[in-house]
């Protein structure tokens, strides 16, 4: 793709990534509505579920909500859930614990990650999170037994809050009779969905802004068209917006219109 639509809008940057600081996230009811449930959830070392669909911002929300914590008190394990087993699932999190096992035995496994997590809260006086993203991927083993990971002295110590996110088959799984005593301890739930066509205008504006311009490129059948071809939704709306942009430096067009957003809409899926 043509880098010179840059220069031609003076954007000062690549407009609509992901990789943008904490203070450059547009901070939505949504957004803030995560970040109170995320707090609720680990204040009462339970469990908290963000769904959304594909794009719907569920990363950026978790980031959002967990670089508000003080990293002096909070220590975060961060799991990108598979479709592995349930003994895969504790590889993964011994890796993210860092802890070196020469034994695939589950049984000490679990007995190294409890006394890890009682180490760094009794010793080091951490206050310990487990995010398990795209936590619709896991089978239903993993939630048959996952809550058992939660339990700290005959499950009396609510020491590991956990955040499941993931897309919306998630709820359905934790519908199952065998994943009962792990939806038992969800205290919140949090779902993410499109916006609506002033918010995509926000957040058009917003990233133009980020980029290093101010003005707004995108006219409101250009608006329309990103909100109506991305569902509401973020990521598809970031591809849609770069490549209209794209299309519309091409036209040599100062303001990108409906024609460009259609343009951009071939080049993806």
């Amino acid at each position: 793709m043509n880098n010179n639509y840059r220069s031609f809008f003076g954007l000062t940057k690549e407009p609509f990534g992901t990789d943008i600081r904490l203070s450059d996230i547009l901070e939505t009811s949504e957004l803030t509505d995560v970040k109170d449930r995320f707090d609720y959830v680990i204040r009462l070392g339970a469990i908290g579920l963000v769904t959304g669909e594909v794009g719907s911002g569920k990363s950026t929300a978790l980031r959002y909500a967990l670089e508000k914590l003080h990293p002096s008190e909070y220590r975060t394990f961060y799991i990108t859930a598979s479709s592995g087993s349930i003994m895969e699932f504790y590889r993964q999190f011994v890796d993210a614990l860092d802890i070196h096992l020469s034994s695939n035995s589950k049984a000490v496994m679990v007995r190294m990650i409890k006394k890890e997590i009682t180490d760094l809260i009794l010793e080091k006086r951490m206050k310990i999170i487990l995010i398990v993203d795209e936590a619709s991927l896991m089978r239903l083993e993993v939630f048959a037994e996952l809550h058992t990971i939660c339990q700290f002295e005959k499950d009396s110590k609510p020491w590991l809050p956990v955040i499941l996110a993931g897309q919306n088959s998630l709820v359905d799984k934790l519908t199952w009779r065998s994943s009962e005593p792990l939806a038992s301890r969800i205290v919140a739930k949090s779902h993410l969905q499109g916006v609506d066509i002033k918010g995509m205008k926000d957040y058009l504006k917003h990233h133009l802004s980020i980029a290093g311009v101010d003005q707004m490129l995108f006219d409101d059948t250009a608006v329309t068209a990103i909100h109506q071809g991305s569902g509401g939704l973020f990521r598809k709306a970031n591809h849609l917006a770069r490549g209209a942009l794209i299309a519309a430096s091409t036209d040599r067009s100062t303001s990108v219109n409906a024609e460009h957003v259609r343009l951009a809409s071939t080049e993806i899926f």
